[in-house]
Parts: structure tokens; sequence; C-alpha cells
């Protein structure tokens, strides 16, 4: 405990952010300089990089992330695997970074997800909600020697929340303006937004997933191409949107639940395909393609639109994440929002493909300074709570 409370007054630290989202294609590890903490939190990113996964690695996380394909055995093993990985993506990006891995203060790791159940259900008289980040954070701090934050879920889940997004509190913390409403949007394999009003306080804050992102194209890319995604939107380019389909997909119950909300490959995931491969017959496969990459920008924009348009109007949209790269998507985007400017988050100086991994240092950061980092009115939970375990 002597290690923490030293911890906890210094005023500037180094840390490491690890994430792997739902693609599951590999790990984002961010080293970053943070100063302070809470509203008065500054960061300097020192260092970036991804680390795929080794060759089938992510066929078999997929493989055990849903019922009936999944085995125990499996998940034991994978949850400490991934925690091996997760540490070399530690000592890679330290080295990176230029420093060693010892002079690192502190480790916030998102894990690895392979299952994510938020609604609420009762099991022998008890209703639960929750998920399953994989990627032991006892693990990495042990292997690493540094302490390490991890599996913040779970005590938002305790309180009665979904467990996510997670990342409106960071969202708060860096990208508030006192002149601009903001929207700030990522795209990983699934897509989820956190409005800013101009001014706001944590209570103001609106945030959820709202839908597919990658991960349905990435999916129908593999189907088709026997390609992982659509680099830069280049197939969906090559096709035309077919409105039929499109309309069928944003039936989706999904879109029609009012938020807190929350969801992820259980919902979204591979059984979505085929519904869209019974239009295979007709359709082009550029034209499925294009039209599944329309849908993740027309369906941010229904749930701008359904929920948040009436209490605040978007001065501009940032976005992150993958898709960020996807120039068919950001087009879509675009069109849709006009004339809301639609820019990667890079306008403002920050890397869109770094930003969830910064955010799980930060929230390490977070928990380390005893600050609750979860956001009620976003995820559904009772109270504020600090999340995370601390792994020495």
């Amino acid at each position: 405990m002597s290690k923490l409370a030293a911890l906890q007054k210094k005023k500037t630290k180094l840390v490491i952010g690890l994430m792997s989202g739902t693609s599951a294609d590999g790990i984002d590890a961010a080293l970053v300089r943070i100063h302070g903490c809470g509203p008065s939190t500054r960061i300097q990113q020192l260092a970036f990089a991804t680390y795929p996964y080794p060759p089938g690695l992510r066929e078999l996380i997929l493989r055990n992330s849903l019922p009936g394909t999944g085995s125990v055995d499996l998940i034991c093993d994978l949850n400490v695997l991934i925690a091996h990985f997760f540490a070399d993506a530690s000592r890679s990006i330290a080295r990176k970074g230029g420093v060693e891995l010892s002079s690192v203060d502190l480790i916030g790791s998102h894990g690895q997800t392979v299952h994510h159940l938020p609604q609420p259900h009762k099991l022998f008289g008890k209703e639960i909600r929750s998920g399953l980040q994989i990627g032991d954070p006892a693990t990495i701090a042990r292997l690493t020697g540094v302490t390490t934050v991890g599996d913040f879920r779970t005590g938002d889940m305790a309180v009665h929340g979904q467990g996510a997004p997670l990342v409106p509190y960071f969202d708060y913390l860096l990208f508030r303006s006192k002149t601009k409403n903001r929207i700030l949007l990522n795209l990983g394999g699934i897509a989820n937004f956190t409005a800013l009003p101009k001014g706001c306080s944590v209570k103001d804050i609106m945030a959820f997933d709202t839908g597919p992102a990658n991960m349905v194209i990435d999916a129908l890319m593999m189907e088709l191409f026997a390609k992982k995604f659509d680099r830069n939107g280049a197939v969906a380019g090559r096709g035309w949107v077919v409105n039929d389909l499109l309309a069928e997909l944003m039936e989706h119950p999904y879109f029609r639940q009012s938020p807190p909300k929350s969801t992820g490959r259980e919902m979204f995931g591979s059984m979505i395909l085929p519904r869209i491969l019974r239009y295979r017959k007709t359709i082009d496969d550029f034209d499925l393609v294009a039209t599944v990459t329309r849908w993740t920008a027309v369906s941010v924009f229904d749930q701008y639109s359904r929920f948040i348009r009436r209490r605040m109007r978007a001065d501009e949209v940032l976005v992150s994440g993958g898709g960020a790269h996807n120039a068919e998507i950001m087009a879509s985007l675009q069109d849709c929002f006009e004339p809301v400017p639609v820019t990667a988050i890079e306008s403002i100086g920050f890397s869109s493909d770094a930003k969830e991994a910064v955010c799980f240092a930060v929230l390490a950061n977070e928990t380390l300074s005893e600050h609750p980092s979860n956001v009620p009115r976003v995820t559904g939970a009772s109270h504020s709570v600090v999340l995370g375990k601390i792994c020495l």
C-alpha cells in the first residue's frame, strides 16, 4: 500500500494505456505523461503503436465470444495469454517512447471484451448485468512490474449501470469547450458518441453506443473478399447503396431503444450477415459493402437526431477510431450532418487512432486518484463510482 500512497502524491506520472476493441485485431498501446487529475488533467502523448495479435488468435477470440462457440477452458487460457501479449505491448511502447519500463508509474488496461450483457436479467433471484474483459490485469502487473488498473466496467454494472460507454468522462476532461457544442464520435467495431454542450459539467454529458461501425463491414469483407477490412473504403466506393436493404437494416430494434444503452458483437456480430447476404442473389458484392458502410453513417445520424438534437445542436463532429480512415464513412457522415463539419480528431491536434488507449491511461490515473469516472446519466448507474481493479 505504501507504493500506492507514493504514486497518489506524484503530480506527474508516466502511464501506459492499453486497449483492444470488439474487432479483436490487436492491441493499441499509448505512452503518455499525465499532469494532475480530474478537470485539471493535462496529457502529453509520447508514443503510440498498434501491435497485431499473432495469426489465428483473433479468430480464436471471436470464436470464444459468442454462446455455443466458446469453451470455459479456452477462455481461461485466453485470459492469461492475452495478458502476456498486453505485457509485451507495454514493453514495446515503453521502448518506442524511449523510457525504461521500470520508470512507468501505471498501466491502464481495458482488456479484450469477449461478451457484454448490459441488460438486467434475473438469475437465482438476483438481478444482474455482466460482461467479461479478458487479459488479466494482475498477470500484466506481475509480468511488467508496473501497477496495473483493469476491469473498469464491472464497478459500474454493480450499481445498475451498463458498464459502457466509459470514454465520455475522458471526453469531458480533454475535449469540453466553452464555445462549441461538440460530438465526439468513435468508430471502432461499434460506434459510440459523446455529446458535450458548450460550457458543460459532467452532469450535462450525453453519450451511448449508436450501433455498428466497422464490425459488420469487416465481417462482410471477410465473407465476400477474404479481406479483414475495407481499406480507406475502396470497395464501398465501387458500389451503390441499395435503399431497400438499408431501410431493412435501420429497422433493427436497438435504434428505437432509448439511452442509456450499449451494445456489441452480441447484437451486431456475424448473426447480421445472413440478412445481408440474402440480397446477394440480385445485388453486386460491391453494392452490399457500400450499403453496410452507409448504414454506419445513417445509424449514427439517426441516433443523434432521435436523442441528442433536441437538447443540443452540434457545432462540430470530431471522429476517432479506425472508421476515421474510411473515406466513404467520413463522406457519408458529412452528407448526413451537413452543414455541421465532420472531421477527424486530428483537426484539433489529437490522434484518432490513439484516443481509446490514451483514455484508459487517464481512467487509470483517475482510479488511483480515487475519482469516480463513470457517468451515471450515460451508463444508467445509480451513482458515481471509482472504476477498476488495482493490481500491485
